[in-house]
């Protein structure tokens, strides 16, 4: 059977700001989102996945000067250290974009054009409590008591400027017939419902540009002006695929767009941008997927409030598979997470150490003793193929609805259930014979499904299984379409012994 490309599936994560380095909050969006890319690999569709760094605005040009150094200098160092921290979670993206590229510059400059040019924006000055830290102006009725900021809870300055504003308030309509035409354009359908709350309590016009600030993007028809900085961050996911430079290539994957953030950035993605495409003439974004925010003591991290987590810190004092597990094992997708290291350390003993690593470890030690270290193949006759056929389509349909708590469950079950097989017949005990041969068959084709289930959440150790069960070539090669009908494991490899796969971890 020759694989066929199922279609185009364009991924983003937001741009992260460069004004500190990358926080465990980070990581958790990079490491969902990756996951999500490796699964549709899986799949055979074509994948493109971008991610990268927002460099322009206020709270940018300040951390530099505290740093002292130039905005440019400083951009360029912290982006670098985004470029490292997600090599070292093992995130396989295709563009890391940075807003200070020349094109960025000529995909905003054209992007807005276009919705200028549409009559969508328009001049005038502009007063009301801004937070600095999100770069945005809140209405009153959005702030809490004494004029704080809802994200950060630090005042809302009161400023005033002559700004550009974005005609919001036209697009009501066009909105909610959007979203109404399309229920599951965003995901989960809280999130779709508290965007449509947005919508529907009135939408006022955005300011979109700033006189006061030089570190952005000058605006093509007013170069006294730059764009805001979350106008010109939004725009990166165009500017990725070629808006205004190679239409041809940006019409080719724009309607296959799926956008993964954080909620607290809801209302940019899900009303603001949106309504930006509709007025520039473009088709909105085909999904947006929004998670919750992993806290640490119940708070959300951040630098002011000194409860970031180091992921690579984790990384090294853990090791990457075990923290990427947690990260997409520990909560479920679109609520809030609260990360401990005792759960971190609970999950990988529990599930990867004395679960899978268990499977692969006893399977392969009775091959060895009993068969001479050959594989027996799968059976057609499998007293457990359906059931575990069963919950690897539950595990495949969950990472379709990018649900992948949902599909590490599954797959973990499979292990749990092979596991039990191998108790009640245990086969340590048993002389070489066809009904051993056939047990190990089985255990090994379930290690060899759960590992293509587990691969989006841990590529590194499912390959190494792939490996170790005596399987050719590497699990990212394989395709869903036929790899995960039962069956599939060959036999005739001669398997040895190895170190356990996942050492047991401890607190120091």
């Amino acid at each position: 059977m020759t694989d066929q490309i199922q279609e185009r599936f364009y991924i983003t994560t937001p741009i992260y700001y460069v004004n500190g380095v990358p926080h465990l909050g980070h990581a958790y969006t990079m490491v969902a989102t990756d996951a999500f890319a490796r699964w549709h690999k899986l799949m055979g569709d074509d994948v493109f996945f971008l991610t990268g760094t927002d460099e322009h605005g206020l709270k940018v040009a300040q951390a530099a000067e505290e740093q002292g150094l130039s905005p440019i200098d400083w951009v360029d160092k912290v982006s670098q250290g985004f470029v490292e921290a997600w090599s070292k979670l093992g995130i396989d993206y295709d563009d890391f974009i940075r807003t200070t590229q020349k094109r960025h510059y000529e995909t905003v400059s054209a992007f807005m054009q276009t919705i200028y040019d549409n009559g969508y924006i328009y001049e005038g000055p502009y007063e009301g409590h801004y937070c600095i830290p999100c770069e945005a102006y809140y209405l009153e009725s959005e702030l809490l008591e004494g004029a704080l900021c809802p994200i950060h809870q630090i005042e809302a300055k009161v400023m005033q400027e002559s700004n550009y504003f974005f005609a919001l308030s036209r697009l009501t309509e066009d909105l909610l017939s959007w979203y109404r035409d399309n229920p599951n354009v965003a995901i989960p359908e809280s999130k779709r419902n508290e965007a449509l709350g947005f919508i529907k309590g009135g939408l006022e016009d955005i300011s979109i540009t700033r006189t006061s600030l030089r570190w952005g993007v000058p605006v093509p028809w007013d170069p006294a002006h730059v764009f805001y900085v979350w106008c010109d961050a939004l725009v990166n996911y165009a500017t990725a695929i070629g808006f205004g430079v190679d239409q041809e290539r940006f019409e080719r994957w724009w309607p296959e767009v799926h956008h993964v953030l954080g909620k607290d950035i809801l209302r940019f993605h899900l009303v603001w941008w949106p309504a930006m495409c509709m007025a520039a003439g473009v088709a909105p974004p085909k999904q947006l997927i929004v998670h919750g925010w992993l806290l640490v003591g119940g708070e959300k991290m951040a630098k002011s409030r000194g409860n970031k987590v180091d992921p690579l810190e984790l990384v090294d004092s853990f090791g990457l598979d075990p923290v990427r597990y947690y990260l997409l094992r520990e909560t479920p997708f679109g609520a809030d997470g609260d990360f401990s290291y005792e759960g971190l350390i609970q999950r990988s003993n529990s599930e990867l150490s004395n679960n899978y690593g268990n499977l692969l470890s006893r399977v392969v030690a009775v091959v060895v003793s009993k068969l001479g270290g050959v594989a027996p193949s799968s059976s057609r006759s499998s007293a457990i193929a359906d059931e575990i056929v069963s919950l690897a389509k539950a595990s495949a349909d969950a990472w379709q609805r990018f649900m992948g708590h949902e599909a590490i469950e599954h797959a973990i079950e499979m292990i749990r259930k092979t596991n039990a097989y191998l108790e009640a017949n245990e086969p340590w005990k048993m002389s070489a014979s066809a009904e051993l041969e056939q047990i190990l068959g089985d255990a090994l084709e379930v290690l060899r499904i759960v590992s293509i289930l587990l691969y989006p959440a841990i590529p590194t150790t499912t390959e190494v299984v792939w490996s170790r069960i005596g399987m050719a070539g590497q699990v990212c090669e394989q395709r869903t379409s036929i790899a995960l009908d039962w069956g599939g494991y060959p036999g005739g490899a001669r398997l040895v012994k190895s170190e356990p796969l996942f050492p047991r971890l401890m607190l120091d």
